[in-house]
């Protein structure tokens, strides 16, 4: 008959140890190996194969360590954990260790028993890491079984990417270009979205009627929505077909009440409050029509809604956030500001004579086209608009739309003129559908303006250049003064004709060993809506490492408005030029906001504003518009976006008064206009009024619901468990010395060649750094903040490259017998003054065996945990010392020599009598099991169905890792003659 062995327990098979898993059934163990992820599970029968109960192996007392072993083992325990006891269940598995800030929403959603979110921190804080800790949390409890993401296409590969490095949670792409593939391998009658429990889903495909019913049907419990403000609708103001059908989609998505649903947006306004409350109506009902100016209804909302500009999260857990110390204080190192500069040009006469003559044009075809009836009037404009931006734009856009046929000419009444002319003249702010909107648009609309259009082409063309285009010299010119401060800039144009033909004049070109004007050591290149997404992503990575590590290397990427939004590019770019205005000054903060975000290195992102003086346009967008937008955000610290129809307004007035300049000479002064006059008060009203709206709800809506303090205390347990950042520097630096790497500093950064180290560690290293730099020996940077670009390494416990490192020093320590140096051992003696007397640091491993109770069922795990005990004296006689003094020991430096033999001695007898201490170990197992529970209720207080059933119990016996015992060192003999001389007296009055 087969023995029953309890979840938690150790057993021996297949010549190594195990920890038995509550998935284990008598006839069928599920197991794990001692020290092992969650990867190397495997099942074992006991009645085909030997299974036996084990003990874990005592240390070796000849397998002594120095004054390091002790502390370089348990981190490097520590860091193997990937199921952590608290109650964070995934912190332990992710690959990313969040900043002390980014643990609010997660403990707001801990707290409900159905998540309902908004978040709606500012741009670059790190709203997609916030989602993804709340997802994993929920999968690893098993409060949700499925995640869907809905989002733009254009950002599906990145969340995959970032779920799967980050989360280790494999999504499936349900794109238009996929979905073909995916359904081709279902059952009859079974749906995309049971096969795949985890979905990357683009909401502008899922959207249509056709899918929308199956996804709505088989949709999983837990749905993260980004980008969400593009998919509510306002009610006072016409909205397209589109925004209604994604509303239409999360309304349904929102109805059941048992599906978590978080939505994620840093404008959660979008300057119309009405599309705010109907944004929160999805998160839940009551927030719709609920007063929020009353303390229930902030109470309320305060639940579910979290909006933190950076300066709220700077200086984080700090005295001036109530707490009594500064000793968890965490600095997130955004960039401090944006320096802005805008820089004029002026048209050549050639380029003057070709503009004045496109307005022309167009200015006769409005003229025209009105008398022609509403359509053909609404085509004309339209066309004007399109030559006009494109013009301004660069030479190449400008022949393109000449050339190219306006999309509004097939229209069939002026309401479909207007549908298909403005998305590829306008910049709307909430538009999530950036696809396919940086082409050149076409200005043709009659079969006999051919020839003149052709013939304002070919003039065009002949303007390419520096010579005649005045404005791709001026840029020429900032570019220079960016590279030579040592920027690596990107330059945002409007139309991919532009971004193609500024990358060839600008870069060098191999081939024909033209030289570009940014020097020879520039690499130039362009991404534009012709790549796919992925394709976009390989190029800027393509970019970077073409222009390599030396310091005189730059890279200048030319980008359109596909970039403005998901992308992060602040791992290679630190500055912006904005080399086409867009008429909607929320896109230029979008552009400005891919860099200037969290793992940017400089402290101030710089901002080049390109501005035509003499075109007519540009000066006044720049004047109303850009500035405008500048000084809100300067005064609230926060974008506000400007509403989508005002800003519509005002440039319309703009060209209105151009085209009408062009038929009738030089006119009133655009500012005197009575349609500008009324646009620009229309816009200045509710510009005023939205951000005003905004200023309120920031200090009323602030993050009132978790304290800082609950927040540390959560923050300090999870770093007792898992280490800090400075335990993993120290490990890092002192294993791969000890190992043979070769380590050069660089401030608080140091890079690492590990050509010399052991064969193990650089097996282990090649497939997270790559084979060809362990090969080549080449130096791998490790970086002290978190937010490292690929290719370097993070000093925190979560990093691939640390991990890799912290396995190989286990198992070395585990095994006496391995190849190498072997930085960790489980024992050892030291010498020290730290002691006064006799001490022993107990390494221990403790496991947990948890019954979590959710919404879904109990889930049993077994969980692990390291801790430090120390005693003074015998084992039999111990006098426990406090945590604190345990860890501090650590510290201690051996400060004489200790002979081998006589260490040897003193560790066998300690190994020898250590049986004595298994009571206390035991008992101290059981306050852990009991701190455990009540920080698990503690986290999940607000819900009592939660924590019903919750159960925490210690796994006997513990596992002694590591036996170190610190001996004191013998006084100096000055310092013992003076303490005889100093006692004599005493000494003689006692016996006196």
């Amino acid at each position: 008959m087969a023995l029953t062995y309890s979840a938690g327990s150790l057993v021996t098979a297949r010549g190594r140890e195990w920890v038995v898993l509550p998935e284990s059934e008598p006839d069928l163990l599920v197991l794990r190996p001692l020290g092992g992820s969650d990867d190397d599970i495997a099942a074992v029968f006991p009645a085909f194969e030997t299974v036996k109960g084990a003990e874990f192996a005592p240390p070796e007392p000849g397998d002594l360590g120095d004054q390091r072993a002790a502390g370089l083992l348990r981190t490097a325990l520590r860091v193997g954990f990937r199921s952590g006891a608290g109650p964070f269940r995934s912190l332990a598995g992710i690959a990313v260790e969040p900043r002390a800030y980014q643990l609010v929403p997660l403990l707001m959603a801990l707290r409900q028993r159905t998540v309902r979110m908004l978040i709606s921190d500012d741009v670059g804080i790190g709203k997609t890491v916030e989602a993804g800790l709340i997802a994993s949390e929920l999968l690893a409890q098993g409060e949700a079984t499925g995640l869907a993401v809905l989002c733009s296409p254009a950002l599906a590969e990145q969340w995959q990417q970032e779920l799967r490095t980050k989360f280790g949670i494999d999504a499936e792409l349900v794109l238009s270009s996929t979905v073909s593939r995916l359904e081709r391998g279902l059952d009859l009658g079974q749906s995309l979205f049971d096969k795949y429990p985890h979905v990357i889903v683009s909401t502008d495909f899922i959207k249509s009627t056709r899918h929308r019913d199956d996804f709505v049907r088989h949709c999983p419990d837990l749905v993260i929505v980004d980008e969400a403000h593009t998919c509510v609708v306002a009610d006072d103001t016409k909205t397209s077909t589109q925004n209604q059908l994604r509303y239409e989609l999360l309304r349904r998505v929102a109805e059941d009440a048992e599906r978590h649903l978080l939505l994620v947006t840093a404008t959660p306004h979008s300057g119309k409050e009405s599309a705010f409350r109907n944004l929160l109506g999805l998160v839940k009902p009551e927030l719709a029509h609920v007063d929020l100016d009353s303390e229930a209804g902030r109470k309320l909302l305060a639940q579910h809604f979290v909006a933190r500009k950076r300066a709220d999260v700077r200086q984080y857990l700090t005295k001036e956030d109530g707490l009594a110390d500064d000793s968890l204080a965490e600095r997130t190192a955004f960039p401090s500001d944006r320096y802005f500069k805008d820089e004029t040009y002026k048209l050549s006469p050639e380029y003057r004579a070709l503009l004045d003559d496109a307005i022309a044009y167009a200015s006769e075809r409005v003229e025209e086209a009105g008398g022609q009836g509403r359509r053909e009037a609404r085509i004309a404009w339209w066309s004007a608009i399109a030559l006009l931006r494109s013009m301004v734009s660069s030479p190449r856009a400008a022949a393109q739309t000449l050339r190219t046929r306006s999309a509004a000419a097939v229209a069939a009444s002026a309401e479909e003129a207007d549908r298909l002319g403005a998305p590829l003249t306008s910049d709307s702010a909430d538009s999530d559908a950036l696809e396919g909107m940086d082409v050149a648009p076409g200005a043709e609309t009659e079969d006999n303006a051919g020839s003149r259009l052709s013939e304002l082409a070919a003039r065009a063309e002949a303007l390419e250049g520096p010579a005649h285009d005045l404005k791709l010299k001026a840029l020429i010119k900032h570019l220079k003064a960016l590279l030579a401060d040592g920027h690596n800039p990107i330059v945002f144009c409007r139309y991919i004709p532009t971004a193609e033909y500024l990358a060839e004049q600008l870069g060098n070109d191999p081939e024909t060993k033209k030289r570009g004007p940014l020097g020879a050591k520039t690499v130039v290149k362009a991404v534009t809506g012709t790549l796919s997404p992925q394709q976009r992503i390989d190029r800027i990575e393509e970019l970077a490492s073409e222009a390599g590590e030396e310091a005189a290397a730059r890279h200048v990427l030319i980008a359109t408005d596909c970039l403005s939004e998901g992308v992060n590019l602040q791992h290679h770019f630190d500055a912006v030029v904005h080399y086409d205005l867009a008429w909607n000054p929320t896109r230029h903060d979008q552009r400005e906001g891919r860099v200037d975000r969290y793992g940017q290195k400089r402290d101030e992102v710089r901002v080049i504003t390109l501005y035509g003086e003499d075109n007519g346009i540009d000066g006044k967008v720049l004047e109303v518009l850009i500035k405008k937008h500048r000084q809100i955000k300067k005064d609230l610290g926060i974008s506000v976006s400007v509403p989508d129809e005002m800003s519509t307004g005002v440039t319309d007035a703009i060209v209105e008064w151009l085209l009408l300049r062009g038929r009738q000479g030089e006119q009133e002064a655009l500012f005197e206009t009575d349609s500008f006059q009324q646009s620009f008060a229309d816009l200045e009203k509710d510009w005023n009024s939205a951000a005003d709206r905004e200023k309120a709800s920031r200090s009323r809506f602030a993050q009132r619901s978790i304290h800082p303090e609950e927040v540390a205390r959560e923050v300090a347990a999870v770093r007792e468990a898992l280490g800090g950042a400075g335990e993993v520097d120290t490990f890092v630096r002192e294993s791969l010395n000890a190992l043979g790497a070769v380590l050069r500093d660089s401030g608080e950064d140091f890079t690492a060649q590990v050509g010399g180290t052991p064969i193990g560690l650089r097996d282990a290293l090649a497939p997270v750094v790559g084979a060809e730099t362990v090969e080549r020996d080449r130096p791998i940077p490790f970086r002290s903040t978190p937010a490292v670009a690929r290719g370097e390494a993070a000093l925190v416990r979560t990093d691939p490259v640390v991990g890799a490192l912290a396995s190989h020093v286990l198992n070395a320590a585990l095994d006496p017998r391995a190849d190498g140096a072997r930085p960790a051992r489980r024992c050892g003696v030291v010498t020290t003054d730290a002691v006064t007397t006799r001490t022993t640091l107990l390494l221990v491993r403790y496991r947990f065996h948890l019954t979590l109770p959710s919404r879904n069922g109990e889930k049993q795990v077994v969980a692990e945990d390291a801790r430090l005990l120390a005693f003074e004296g015998a084992p039999k006689n111990a006098v426990w010392l406090p945590p604190e003094r345990a860890v501090e020991l650590l510290d201690a430096r051996a400060t004489e020599n200790t002979a081998a033999a006589a260490g040897e001695r003193t560790m066998t007898r300690i190994l020898d009598q250590l049986g004595e201490v298994t009571a206390h170990l035991e008992s101290y197992g059981d306050e852990l099991a009991a701190e455990l529970d009540a920080s698990h209720r503690r986290v999940r207080a607000a819900s009592g169905e939660i924590v019903r059933g919750l159960s925490v119990t210690a796994q006997k016996p513990a596992d002694i890792l590591g036996t170190y015992v610190y001996l004191p060192a013998a006084p100096s003999p000055v310092s013992a003659s003076a303490a005889s001389a100093s006692a004599a007296p005493v000494s003689a009055g006692v016996s006196a």
